[in-house]
């Protein structure tokens, strides 16, 4: 061999010597255990996968290399499997977060939601459309206005200015649930629409809440009855109409008696004019969402957002 051949290899070696040198300690476990994912074991594999994601969605850049870099088609499915299961970490660990948030909002619960269908998810820019809808229905409302009108201002600039179309609940489909979808597509269902409807409300000081109805997602317009003369005591609250968000349609206490009839529901039930917490509506959703991956035989889905659902049921009561 010639010369410069044994020059330029002992110069190669030295280069991935010095380069070895100065990797981390980090560095060199996640290459080592990079390597260690072409072990055609799964017992090895599995170990192998719990310690990389133990560095949690930082380590996703990396995986995406590796994915690149290799040919072998069988490490790229472990690869794309590790991806997942690293941003299904995160939204688990996220949401979990959210929950214990005394003053969680609504509309962060359903960013973890989206976060699982789009790990990648421009939340600042969804909120920034959200706040252009509020501003627009702000401009509507002046302190005259009854409840009625009121709710009136909120479907013209949802359903006549911006086009958003609802859905019916037995439209199934996944990416219905998801809120990104909504505001990209202009069509959502009624848990999408009516966290946007309950995020505009909130922010504008109206007292519009979900509450829990049988087979559907339904808002309630509260009224308070206050205790003047024993100022001590709590107000009584009431729901004046109900709103289904997938239509802005308003309904009356009899129109929901009579429904609750017809299903065999006892109307006299408190719960259905009790507000629902944020936790409370994020779990009815994620319970619709997992139905719909079942309907949709993507069971593996319909698993995952079950374990997300379980996450919020200490707050259920």
């Amino acid at each position: 061999m010639p010369y410069f051949y044994y020059r330029n290899r002992a110069r190669s070696e030295a280069v991935s010597t010095i380069k070895l040198c100065l990797m981390t300690s980090k560095e060199k476990e996640i290459s080592a255990l990079f390597y260690l994912m072409e072990d055609p074991d799964d017992e090895v594999f599995e170990t192998v996968a719990n310690r990389i994601l133990r560095y949690g969605k930082d380590i996703i850049p990396q995986l995406e290399q590796l994915w690149e870099s290799t040919i072998d088609e069988s490490v790229r499915v472990r690869v794309e499997n590790l991806i997942h299961r690293a941003c299904f970490q995160e939204v688990q660990e996220g949401l979990a977060g959210w929950a214990k948030e005394k003053d969680g909002s609504l509309l962060d619960g359903a960013f973890w939601v989206a976060r699982y269908r789009y790990p990648d998810l421009n939340t600042d820019l969804l909120r920034s459309e959200v706040e252009q809808i509020q501003k627009n229905v702000w401009l509507e409302l002046n302190h005259y206005l009854s409840p009625l009108e009121q709710i009136n201002v909120i479907n013209r600039i949802l359903y006549d200015y911006y086009k958003i179309k609802g859905e019916d609940i037995i439209n199934k489909l996944p990416d219905l649930f998801y809120f990104n979808h909504l505001l990209e597509s202009k069509h959502g269902n009624s848990f999408t629409l009516g966290i946007l409807y309950l995020t505009i409300c909130e922010a504008l000081d109206i007292p519009v809440f979900a509450v829990s109805l049988p087979r559907q997602f339904i808002l309630g317009y509260f009224d308070s009855i206050y205790h003047f003369s024993t100022p001590e005591v709590h107000p009584i609250s009431f729901v004046q109409f109900y709103i289904d968000p997938s239509d802005g349609m308003v309904y009356t206490t009899k129109d929901i008696e009579v429904y609750l009839r017809k299903i065999n529901a006892s109307p006299s039930d408190d719960a259905y004019i009790k507000p629902l917490r944020a936790q409370q509506v994020i779990y009815k959703m994620l319970d619709e969402l997992s139905q719909s991956y079942e309907l949709q035989r993507e069971d593996i889905k319909s698993e995952e957002i079950r374990q997300l659902q379980k996450i919020l049921e200490p707050y259920m009561d």
